[in-house]
C-alpha cells in the first residue's frame, strides 16, 4: 500500500503538471493495466473526475463519451495485447480526438513498446506518461472534498439508447460500495476478494 500510495501521488502530480485541476474530467481509455487503477485514484486524490471508457470500445464510442462529459484530458496507451499479439490502441484514441475540441492533453502510457507498434505523434497534445513521471515526486497532499463532490462518471452501455453518463459522488459512492460489499459478500477482515471485471464496468 505504501508503494501504491507513492505511485498515486506521482500520477496525481503528472496530472497537475499537465493542467488538471479539481472538477476537471479525465477520460481513461486503457486496458486492465496498473496505470488505470493508479490513474483513477490519482484523480480522486486531487478532486478531478475520472471517466473510464472500456478499452475495447470504438473511436466513435470514445468520442461520444469525451464530448458528453466535456473531458479535458484522455489517457490511453501505445497498444495492448490480444493474447501474444500487440494491437494499436492510441490510433483509436487519435481518431476519436479529431472530433473532441475540449481535449487539451493526451497522456500516453507505453504498454507494448515501439518495437511492437508504431504511433503517430501530435506534439501539441500528446505526452508520454513515463517522461512526465520522471519529472515529479511522490509528494501530493490530498485535496479536501465535500461528500457531494463528483467522484466519477461512468456511462451506461447504450444497448437500449444513447449512453447516459451516471455521476457518482465522493461520499455516497464510497460509503455505499463499502457497505454493500461487506453485506453481500460477507466480507471479514483478512478475507481476500478478487474481481476480474474490467474497470470500465461498474462492477
Amino acid at each position: 500500500y505504501t508503494q501504491l500510495h507513492a505511485e498515486v501521488c506521482r500520477f496525481a502530480n503528472v496530472l497537475k503538471n499537465n493542467g488538471i485541476q479539481k472538477g476537471d474530467v479525465v477520460t481513461f481509455y486503457l486496458p486492465m493495466i496498473p496505470e488505470l487503477a493508479i490513474g483513477i485514484l490519482a484523480c480522486s486524490r486531487i478532486g478531478a473526475i475520472h471517466a473510464v471508457v472500456f478499452g475495447g470500445f470504438s473511436a466513435d464510442a470514445l468520442a461520444n463519451r469525451i464530448n458528453n462529459s466535456e473531458s479535458v484530458m484522455v489517457v490511453s496507451c501505445d497498444g495492448t495485447f490480444r493474447g501474444a499479439k500487440a494491437v494499436p490502441q492510441k490510433a483509436n484514441a487519435d481518431a476519436a480526438l479529431q472530433n473532441c475540441p475540449t481535449i487539451k492533453k493526451h497522456l500516453v502510457v507505453e504498454r507494448v513498446g515501439a518495437d511492437k507498434v508504431t504511433v503517430d505523434w501530435n506534439a501539441d497534445v500528446d505526452v508520454w506518461y513515463h517522461e512526465e513521471y520522471a519529472k515529479v515526486n511522490a509528494d501530493c497532499p490530498a485535496e479536501e472534498l465535500d461528500a457531494e463532490d463528483p467522484l466519477f462518471i461512468l456511462y451506461t452501455s447504450g444497448s437500449t439508447g444513447t449512453p447516459k453518463g451516471v455521476m457518482h459522488t465522493t461520499g455516497g459512492y464510497l460509503v455505499y460500495t463499502s457497505y454493500t460489499h461487506k453485506m453481500i459478500f460477507d466480507y471479514h477482515d483478512g478475507d481476500i476478494y478478487w474481481c476480474t471485471a474490467d474497470i470500465g464496468w461498474v462492477t
